[in-house]
């Protein structure tokens, strides 16, 4: 209590740098993959992905990142462990956020699509003791990481396979797509909508039932497919383009839907790894302000939302172009169409998951997804050796994450007591 009482105000400092810095790192590694599908299908080039990651991450993260943050904060580490020392679970929190922090920025650096969630563990197990981690949460989240990528792929697999049943293998694949593109940017539209409005507006006081949520989301599925109806008019049928590639016209159509689903998918990961940067922020904040109290549930502040927003934007924009070229690139060649069917399935995948509060990783997501879509077409279609280093990277993640939260754990509580 004492170290809290004297070091207070220094901690909350050094904890919103650790946790911009974290949230950079969320930006550059998490954002890029969510970007990848679009910058790689051609659909958006990196300046327009970097403008509607801005704009949709930081709506999703302020609008919908509340629930996920939520089991991050509270639930892997048994509060009651931790009344005696505070000052434990304050120093594990920040040793966490800047071991997550260094850890992605190692991986971004390599290229390697890497999950964000979560090294807590680590330090809970070692620096207090093992009774003090919730073991069930934990085993909830890795299972998520095989649940994750297993459900979008499987989602992207019978997306994309719908796609080439209603459109691609048709007598007048053109005029197909234009009739049933919009039904799928309605679906954008209503699923995300949905998702907002049941699980994601508490904290912003808008509180509705389930009908009004169906009814709301309708609406605005529908307003989507208007847009969407009008952005593709000048889209006509190019019989020079096509020569070189049968699906020219086509795919320009679905590029369309791509900028859709980019917002859809950005949205999605705002709302559900923020939390990652954010949520032990939160609880240090509440730690210090109470006195040294370790409360179950605390309040989330609009700004410490808004410094997750602000860091996320920010690594995007400095150093997000690695990973998008794995992701949208080196797994398996993406078109409009394809990269449309795997950014659905992971923002649907998602979307769920931030609203039930399962912190899954947006990158298992998005790479089950791609990997989903590549399979529609064929193993022959995907570049194995890259999918392997990208697995190899995802096993390391979690001990890597681990030994770093550890170390610094020690260095803080050296440092401070």
């Amino acid at each position: 209590m004492e170290i809290i009482a004297q070091y207070g105000t220094i901690m909350v400092v050094m904890a919103c740098i650790f946790g911009f810095f974290m949230a950079w790192g969320v930006g550059a590694n998490d954002v890029a993959n969510a970007m990848g599908t679009s910058v790689g299908s051609r659909a958006l080039t990196l300046k327009q992905a970097i403008l509607i990651a801005i704009l949709f991450e930081f709506a999703g993260a302020y609008l919908a990142g509340g629930a996920v943050t939520d089991t991050i904060r509270k639930g892997i580490i048994e509060p009651s462990m931790l009344s005696a020392n505070p000052e434990l679970l304050v120093f594990g929190m920040m040793a966490s956020l800047l071991a997550a922090g260094i850890w992605l920025l190692i991986a971004t650096h390599f290229g390697w699509p890497v999950s964000t969630t979560h090294s807590i563990v680590g330090f809970a197990a070692v620096g207090i003791s093992m009774e003090a981690v919730h073991w069930n949460k934990v085993g909830n989240i890795v299972a998520s990481w095989v649940v994750s990528p297993v459900t979008a792929g499987v989602i992207a697999f019978f997306l994309f396979r719908s796609v080439q049943k209603l459109i691609l293998d048709t007598e007048n694949p053109f005029a197909n797509a234009k009739r049933y593109v919009p039904m799928y940017i309605f679906l954008v539209g209503f699923i995300i909508a949905m998702v907002t409005f049941t699980k994601g507006l508490k904290h912003v006081g808008l509180h509705l039932s389930w009908g009004e949520s169906a009814a709301v989301s309708v609406l605005i599925g529908l307003v989507t497919m208007g847009i969407g109806i009008f952005m593709q008019r000048g889209i006509k049928l190019d019989p020079e383009a096509n020569r070189d590639f049968h699906f020219t016209s086509v795919e320009k159509v679905f590029g369309v839907l791509m900028m859709f689903t980019a917002c859809a998918m950005a949205f999605a990961h705002g709302s559900n790894d923020v939390a990652n940067a954010v949520g032990p922020l939160a609880a240090i904040v509440g730690i210090v302000n109470a006195g040294g109290e370790v409360a179950q549930k605390a309040a989330m502040p609009a700004w410490i939302l808004l410094l997750g927003g602000a860091g996320i934007v920010a690594g995007l924009v400095m150093y997000g172009h690695k990973v998008i070229a794995t992701v949208g690139q080196n797994i398996t060649e993406l078109t409009p169409s394809r990269g449309f069917a795997a950014t659905l399935a992971a923002a649907s995948t998602v979307v769920v998951a931030s609203g039930t509060g399962l912190p899954i990783s947006t990158t298992h997501t998005l790479v089950g997804a791609v990997l989903g879509v590549g399979l529609a077409r064929g193993m022959a279609a995907l570049n194995l050796r890259v999918v392997g280093t990208i697995f190899v990277s995802w096993i390391v993640t979690l001990p890597a994450g681990a030994i770093l939260s550890i170390m610094f754990f020690f260095m803080l509580k050296g440092m401070f007591s």
